[in-house]
């Protein structure tokens, strides 16, 4: 790969780069999205794809995400035939990728593509070259989010550095770049909000390195938010009590538990 130091657009693309995100309900955003990521993924990356999660859609996104497939070949669909989640619609991108580098943002359009390039630079550029990232989380430089799913971020991110010691300032920020072999023999059980805490939790018990960048976050333009449904909620605080008492109990079955990220 060309070194990264010069500073041009050229150093700083991957060689290869899975695109996915999860759509539930977002008929008004996923053409939108697609048609970015086919036109600033070029610049990221020398190869890339885009898959299009339609996590049991009762709208339009199911047609528009195979239309979109059959009009551009880097571009694939992925399709749950009920709703089942968010972290299981992650899981399945996570599954779905081929490439060697794998990114996601949500379906929400409340991170642009081309942001994506920081998180890239997160990775090439590390303060400490002998132990470059394998993980490059984004934070939201400033939520673009109602006050009171902020507080409960907040509150979110404290539990789990109080009980599981997880310093990620922003864990459910949904712009974040893997490198695919830091997620080889990585399972993950919740299929809800608490996959993203979930996944970066067993990343660094297996000594995975996470990094962390500034992202912009943008206002939500067209579609309904469900993240703050009561059942999500609940789900989540279901899952994360799970693994604190399954790591209390056994930590190594605890880490062994669910369905491998790669598939």
């Amino acid at each position: 790969m060309t070194d990264a130091r010069d500073g041009t657009a050229e150093a700083r693309r991957l060689p290869e780069l899975t695109y996915f995100f999860p759509a539930h309900n977002e008929a008004a955003n996923v053409r939108g999205l697609v048609e970015e990521a086919l036109a600033e993924l070029p610049a990221l990356a020398e190869r890339f794809e885009i898959i299009v999660v339609d996590d049991g859609s009762r709208d339009e996104t199911p047609g528009i995400a195979d239309e979109l497939a059959a009009a551009h070949p880097e571009v694939r669909a992925v399709h749950h035939p009920t709703n089942l989640g968010y972290g299981a619609a992650l899981r399945s991108g996570f599954a779905a990728g081929r490439l060697a580098y794998l990114a996601f943002t949500d379906g929400d359009r409340q991170f642009q593509v081309a942001d994506i390039r920081r998180l890239i630079d997160g990775l090439l550029l590390p303060g400490d070259a002998a132990h470059p990232p394998d993980v490059v989380a984004g934070y939201r430089i400033k939520r673009a989010d109602p006050l009171v799913r902020t507080i409960y971020a907040r509150m979110y991110r404290l539990a789990n550095r109080i009980f599981f010691g997880l310093r990620v300032r922003d864990i459910d920020c949904a712009c974040k770049l893997f490198r695919r072999e830091a997620l080889e023999g990585i399972h993950v059980e919740s299929g809800g909000a608490f996959f993203s805490a979930e996944l970066l939790i067993k990343l660094e018990a297996a000594g995975r390195r996470i990094s962390e960048v500034g992202v912009p976050h943008y206002p939500r333009t067209a579609g309904r938010p469900t993240g703050a449904k009561p059942q999500v909620i609940l789900r989540a605080v279901r899952d994360f009590w799970a693994l604190r008492l399954r790591l209390w109990a056994s930590p190594r079955r605890a880490l062994r538990r669910g369905s491998s990220i790669l598939g």
